[in-house]
């Protein structure tokens, strides 16, 4: 089993970003590569349990299940189901940290998967940089208007 680990400082308070990222079906609205999603069978975005099948800009289609999601904590985690990447055992964490000194946000997302082994140093790049930074950085943009 592999980790990716990418975190990030955004230059607005934690309650704001939660509210742009908490919908687990709002990809599209703060991420640079999703066309669009939907919440299969008509269930809420926030319900733990609920899977989202989206379309990557790439053409990729993606489902993924919402296994914990915290407004206390800012913190959701999430499996893939069914993807194109080629893992398995495939579990992320998606975690903010009011940073008091400036009213700015820690954000943290790290994902554990496994894959075959000549796989590794790829996706973990492909995630960790295609995916994570490039969501945060983004959602960084966004923030500031």
């Amino acid at each position: 089993m592999i980790k990716v680990y990418t975190s990030t400082v955004i230059e607005a308070p934690a309650e704001q970003v939660w509210g742009r990222i908490r919908d687990f079906n709002g990809l599209p609205n703060w991420t640079p590569f999703v066309a669009d999603s939907r919440i299969e069978g008509g269930q809420p975005s926030d319900r733990i349990g609920c899977v989202r099948n989206f379309r990557l800009k790439d053409g990729g289609m993606i489902r993924e299940q919402l296994l914990t999601l915290s407004d206390y904590d800012f913190q959701c985690s999430y499996s893939i189901l069914e993807s194109p990447m080629g893992v398995d055992n495939y579990v992320a964490t998606l975690k903010l940290t009011p940073v008091t000194d400036g009213n700015r946000t820690f954000a943290e997302w790290w994902a554990e998967f496994d894959c075959a082994p000549d796989r590794e140093g790829p996706l973990a790049r492909d995630i960790g940089q295609g995916v994570f930074q490039a969501a945060f950085d983004s959602l960084k943009t966004l923030m500031r208007r």
